[in-house]
Parts: structure tokens; sequence; C-alpha cells
């Protein structure tokens, strides 16, 4: 199996898991933990297990100027990330959300273009817009069958795009390191990090939740999905695809998220199967290819050196 494989498996199990999560998260709040608490408690555990699991692994020696991209790596992709999204999903709908959140991979296009100078080429941009019809086709769909009785909210919608943003800069500052370490080294001192910087200010809060003195197998089970499917294990996959795919590659896959949450509500019985998922799936699909074979700036540099060889 070719490592670009490897790496496109990674990022699909992973978004099978962060879509599955969403519901699960939005089961047990506000009734079992508020929603700061979810944030502040999926990143001390994640911390936890990564330095656990990094007993098992080689250690590796950190460059100390590495420790600065692991710092805004924390801030962008878990403590400001997660805050943002889950405050801006109290004050919006979770249609909006959605809306708003497909917006990351054309950020991570732009912002690899500002910092990696990737190319923005016509195939890549096609790729992108194609994943976005797609992904909006669901989401508008399932808008129009059951209604949008969630009231919405400007400071929300403003907050989920600031998620976005940030989640989409994590995934490009922190590709040069992801291919230099191990994804346990990477993420054991990213989410240190993020908990020093979350946890001061949501403790109180959290050790009240009622999860806690709640005796309730089915919240159980969830919190535990949530911190070890939707955060340890999710987030353990992204560094391994991007040590072998491209940012707006690994972004790109942003659009089956709501696919696969779709298709799970068919497979239990919630939703049924009608002609616009399939056609979305095709959108979906169809961008993602686009996106993965267009060519990157590595390609572009190669093409003009075979180019140059050969008129000499």
């Amino acid at each position: 199996m070719s490592e670009k494989s490897k790496g496109h498996i990674a990022m699909l199990f992973s978004s099978i898991i962060f879509a599955l999560n969403v519901p699960i998260t939005k089961s047990l709040i506000p009734l079992w933990i508020s929603p700061i608490s979810v944030t502040s408690i999926r990143l001390t555990f994640a911390a936890i297990m990564f330095w656990i699991a990094s007993l098992f692994f080689a250690k590796e020696k950190v460059e100390r100027k590495d420790y600065r991209t692991f710092f805004w790596g924390s801030f962008f992709g878990m403590g400001f990330n997660q805050i943002l999204f889950i405050m801006g999903l109290s004050m919006t709908s979770p249609i909006d959300a959605t809306i708003i959140a497909t917006l990351s991979p054309m950020m991570v296009m732009i912002i690899s273009a500002a910092i990696l100078k990737e190319p923005i080429t016509l195939r890549k941009a096609l790729g992108v817009f194609i994943g976005a019809s797609g992904a909006l086709l669901i989401v508008l769909a399932e808008a129009a069958k059951t209604g949008n009785q969630h009231t919405t909210s400007w400071i929300g919608n403003l907050l989920i795009f600031g998620s976005a943003t940030s989640y989409a800069t994590y995934l490009v500052i922190t590709r040069p390191i992801s291919q230099k370490y191990q994804p346990v080294t990477l993420l054991k001192w990213m989410f240190l990090f993020s908990m020093i910087m979350v946890l001061p200010f949501t403790f109180t809060e959290l050790i009240h939740a009622k999860l806690w003195t709640a005796h309730d197998t089915s919240a159980s089970w969830r919190i535990s999905y949530v911190l070890l499917m939707g955060t340890f294990l999710a987030y353990f996959l992204i560094p391994v695809a991007l040590k072998r795919i491209r940012p707006t590659t690994v972004g790109s896959y942003n659009y089956l998220q709501p696919l696969i949450a779709s298709l799970a509500a068919i497979v239990v019985g919630q939703d049924v199967l009608t002609w616009e998922k399939p056609v979305a799936a095709a959108l979906v699909f169809l961008g993602v290819y686009l996106v993965t074979t267009s060519k990157s700036r590595a390609d572009l540099e190669r093409d003009e050196i075979l180019k140059n060889k050969a008129n000499k």
C-alpha cells in the first residue's frame, strides 16, 4: 500500500469518527455537561493519553524552534478552534454551523497558498467547489425536510467561521512538523499546551458537571466515545494523514462529514435514502479526487526542471 493511500485511509476514518461525534456530543449538552466543560475534558483527557502513549514509542528529541509551532498548533487546532465551535453552536442553528464549516477546505487552500506557497490551480479550486456543493446539498436537503427551527445568530455564525479558519490554519502550519515527528510526539505537546490554556478557566465548572454524579450507562458510553474516539483517535489520525498528503486534501475530507452523518441515520432507521444523497456522494468524491490529483508546488517545480532539461 502506498504512503498516499495510508494518508487517505487515515482521513477517511477520522472523518467518520468526527461525523458521529457531533450528534453524540450534542446529546450530552447541556443536560449532563456544559459546552465549555466538554472542551476542557477533551483537551485534558487527550493530553494525559498522548503522554502515556508516548512511553511506548521511541523518544524523539524536539528542536527548540519547533516548540513555537507546537504552541500555535495547539492554539489553532485544539483550544481556540474547539471553544469557538462549541460557543458558536450554542448560539446558532446546527444547519448554519454545518454550512459555514464547509468553508474550511477553502480556507485551507487560501492559507496554504499564503504560507506554504502551494499553487491554487484551476483543478484544485474546481475540486473544492464541487466538494462543497455536495456537502451543501445534503445539509440544505435536510433543512428543507425538517425546517430550521433553531434561532440563528450572526455572532454564532461568526464564531463558527472563526473555528473553521482556525482549524484550517492548524492543518497548514503543522504540515512541516507532521513530516518531521511522530504523531504522538506532536499531539502530546499540542494537547498539553491547549490543556494549560483552557483548564484553569474551566476546572470549577468541569468538576461540578452532572455527568460525574449521574448513574446513567448511556451517558457514560457517550462520553467514552467522545474522549476515546472523537478526541484521542480522530486527532491521532490527522498528523498521520498530514505526513502523507497535502493540507488541502486533508481539509477536503471535511465534506464527507455531512454525508457520513446522513448515511449513519439511514442505517439506524432515522432517515431514508433519497435522490440527493447519492448525487451528493458523487459530488463529494469527485471534489476530493480533483483536489487529490491537482499538482502540488513540488509537482510544478519538478515539471519546470524537466521542461528546462528538455529545452537544453
